[in-house]
């Protein structure tokens, strides 16, 4: 079993990884467009993909904050929605998860 300390551990690394790639994406994106028209077309496109990632990479920053506050109040490993115990073979794949198998399973149904 993987004790809380290794979980915030393991999810600061991650948190420090994503800032980094997002300031990255970000410096990027401010980047004056190119004055040639076939490149700046083609700037526009990859612009278009790392706003995509940006936007995921912010979502999982705050998954990982949501994790580490869990771990911080003593909840963490817990599912948010029905206070079940979520698998340690679920939270090894997605360290930052707040719900169960079963809630997500239930979730997935209705979207």
């Amino acid at each position: 079993m993987t004790t809380p300390a290794k979980r915030k551990q393991q999810l600061e690394t991650r948190l420090a990884e994503l800032e980094g790639r997002l300031g990255r994406i970000e410096d990027h994106l401010e980047q004056p467009p190119n004055p040639d028209w076939e490149d700046r077309a083609q700037e526009a496109e990859m612009d278009e993909v790392l706003e995509e990632l940006g936007e995921a990479g912010v979502t999982e920053v705050a998954a990982i904050k949501a994790a580490l506050d869990r771990i911080e109040k003593g909840s963490y490993g817990v599912c948010v929605r029905c206070d079940n115990d979520i698998l340690e073979e679920r939270l090894d794949i997605l360290p930052h998860t707040p719900i169960c198998k079963d809630c997500a399973a239930a979730l997935a149904d209705k979207g």
